[in-house]
């Protein structure tokens, strides 16, 4: 085997090795991202212990390590002791990255630690120039190695030494917050650790080009993670809090007092034997009862379940068939001029118009003329209306992602417009048109303002509104009434609001379990959504 062989042999060895190192160092960074966020959200806190070790040194030190690793990756890539393709310079997003850093942390010493209280903008602007500068001026293995590591070192290295440790509190100067050791390292860990994925991937894809690319999809993922993790976190807090009020004085049990009966015929004999047997019961007073104050019973918030429930109904019937509407006509039958372009800008400024302007033009506009009074009615038209531009929005975008060779298809079988948009065209179009409303249910199902504006009136009523029960036939126009429509209601996030504004403690408590039981009945409007998008799709598949 000649020389040139044996080194090419070694150099695909140490490349492997690379890949292998770096991937670990990216696996370790996202986990410090992790544990930030887990850190910051109490789940494990920094002042906890894993086999005797405190978890802020354990982050400190996978920090450090990550850092003198990518010293070390920089510092192979150089000699030539890797097969690697750096580019000349690292490239403008990179500098302007690494001088953004420089500037916060030399800010912050000069700032904080060395007293300059009116010259640290300068330094810290000197400190990102010469950082970018140099950054620009050497290859991309250094220009990009070196930076990460000397900030991961410092980073892991402060948390080390206890310089910034769970017993840590810093007040800025013209500041009435302060930021403690709990929430500080976290911080730490998610900066350092987002940098470190960034870095390690960049090796691992052996720098250039595809560095680059490995880096960006590493990022991006880090981050993916992170809010993935932020969301269940959130989640589950709410769970944690929400639970035992929730859940509290819930019974359930057979009643053997009382008995079922069931008369089965027997043909052969004749005659009917009766079958008894105890009685299953279930009491959960959290949902089944309404609000009771001064504590004479264990407290719930059916009405308000009750009236949440018909207020997405209702929002939905008057949004989904209008905006599916509107929708065809603009996709199918509009011509694309300037008045279908202001559809499309109406439509998207609707939807980021704020809940409490809807609210507004309810009471200006609907409640005068629904009684002058507050009403569940007006609070279904209300949130209807902010429903109904993301149905047209989505609806549009479902309709436009049918392929036209659909509609060709059934043209040539002699089959009209109409019939094609109906049977073809919309069937196509229909899961993509629930997952809008999906995403409209889960906004107007918690919002606060327009209910407290136009529905409600006590936000803890004693009963529940009976809209089934209350429809009205006469023989005169309207010819169909329903009284309760025209009454006040409560709503799970009005309720919500009441209690928390009524004071701490036990409401506080109660507020956390109402918090929960609206988090599953958006989870549950879901559930509907995704269920009915899953039988659409299997239909249109089959």
């Amino acid at each position: 085997m000649s020389t040139e062989s044996r080194t090419r042999a070694l150099v695909a060895t140490e490349s492997s090795r690379l890949e292998a190192v770096a991937g670990v160092l990216a696996l370790l960074a996202t986990l410090t991202v992790v544990f930030g966020f887990l850190g910051i959200a109490l789940v494990v806190p920094v002042t906890s212990t894993v086999a005797g070790v405190q978890v802020a040194t354990l982050v400190g030190g996978a920090i450090a390590l990550v850092g003198v690793a990518l010293l070390g990756i920089g510092a192979a890539s150089t000699a030539g002791m890797v097969d690697t393709e750096p580019s000349p310079t690292p490239g403008l997003v990179s500098g302007i990255a690494y001088g953004f850093l420089a500037f916060v942390v030399v800010g912050l010493l000069a700032s904080q630690t060395l007293g300059l209280s009116t010259l640290w903008p300068v330094v810290a602007l000197l400190a990102a120039g010469g950082v970018a500068f140099g950054a620009a001026a050497v290859r991309e293995d250094l220009a990009t190695t070196v930076p990460t590591g000397v900030f991961l070192l410092f980073s892991g290295g402060v948390v080390l030494a206890g310089i910034i440790a769970p017993g840590f509190r810093w007040q800025p100067q013209g500041f009435s917050a302060a930021f403690s050791g709990e929430i500080a390292v976290p911080m730490i860990a998610i900066v350092a650790g987002l940098v470190g994925v960034w870095t390690a991937a960049r090796a691992y894809g052996g720098f250039g080009a595809r560095g680059r690319q490995k880096g960006a999809y590493a990022l991006i993922g880090a981050n993916a993670v992170a809010m993935l993790t932020l969301l269940v976190l959130l989640v589950a807090f709410v769970v944690v809090k929400g639970f035992a009020p929730m859940t509290n004085g819930i019974q359930w049990g057979l009643y053997l007092g009382f008995y079922e009966y069931f008369h089965v015929y027997v043909p052969f004999v004749d005659k009917y034997v009766i079958f008894s047997g105890p009685k299953l019961w279930f009491y959960w007073p959290f949902v089944m009862e309404p609000y009771h104050p001064l504590g004479r019973a264990i407290s719930g918030i059916l009405p308000a379940i009750v009236g949440t429930v018909w207020l997405v109904i209702g929002a939905v019937l008057f949004a989904v068939p209008l905006g599916v509407g509107a929708a065809v006509f603009l996709t199918e039958y509009a011509e694309r001029g300037r008045f279908t372009q202001l559809i499309e800008v109406s439509t998207n400024g609707l939807w980021s118009t704020p809940s409490i302007v809807y609210g507004l033009f309810g009471l200006a506009f609907l409640v005068p003329r629904l009684g002058n009074s507050n009403s569940l009615l007006a609070g279904q038209l209300v949130l209807g209306f902010m429903l109904l531009p993301l149905v047209v929005i989505t609806s549009r975008e479902a309709l436009k992602s049918v392929p036209d060779d659909y509609r060709d298809a059934s043209a040539a079988l002699g089959v009209g417009k109409w019939e094609t948009i109906r049977s073809v065209v919309l069937p196509a179009a229909m899961p993509g048109v629930i997952t809008g409303v999906i995403l409209g249910v889960g906004r107007i199902a918690g919002e606060t303002a327009p209910i407290l504006l136009v529905t409600g009136r006590t936000p803890f009523p004693t009963s529940t509104p009976n809209v089934l029960g209350s429809f009205q036939f006469t023989a005169t126009p309207p010819f169909v009434t329903n009284p309760t429509l025209l009454e006040a209601s409560s709503a799970l996030p009005y309720q919500l609001f009441a209690i928390i504004s009524a004071g701490v403690g036990e409401n506080l408590q109660f507020a956390w379990g109402t918090a929960l039981v609206l988090l599953l009945v958006v989870l549950s409007f879901y559930a509907v959504g995704i269920a009915s998008r899953i039988y659409f799709r299997r239909k249109l598949h089959q």
